[in-house]
């Protein structure tokens, strides 16, 4: 398997994890506490944002970067993607009316290339040889 089909395979897997612990904290929190969709959403996004820093610094793309120039490079680019995330929950659950988990799968669809292309090429990306 070439290098590219390795870490983008390594991506889809560690968002499979990822994305277990963000529905799964979803779904816990709307259907044990009663928390609305959408700030329920936002907590397993957050959740979901701190699994797939460390699996895919580690595994994905094998960052040598020090985590002082990741930490904030790769939760800029989550906290773009909650900010869509919690946009487009909104939108999907408010006006459109739709159920919440067929929205969070649309929603997380959309996001993966998004955030794949992001940190491949600015978070975790090699530095510059001086």
């Amino acid at each position: 398997m070439n290098a590219l089909k390795r870490e983008f395979a390594s991506f889809l897997i560690v968002g499979v994890v990822a994305t277990a612990c963000h529905y799964l904290l979803l779904i816990f929190l709307v259907e044990a506490l009663n928390v609305a969709p959408v700030p329920a959403s936002a907590a397993g996004a957050f959740l979901g944002a701190v699994v797939s820093y460390y699996l895919n610094r580690r595994l994905t793309f094998r960052s040598t970067r020090k985590h002082t120039v990741t930490v904030p490079r790769f939760f800029t680019v989550a906290g773009i993607s909650l900010v869509t995330n919690t946009a487009l929950m909104a939108l999907f659950t408010g006006p459109l009316g739709w159920g919440y988990l067929i929205s969070q799968i649309i929603t997380t669809v959309f996001l993966i290339l998004i955030t794949y292309s992001a940190n491949k090429l600015w978070t975790f990306g090699r530095d510059e040889e001086t």
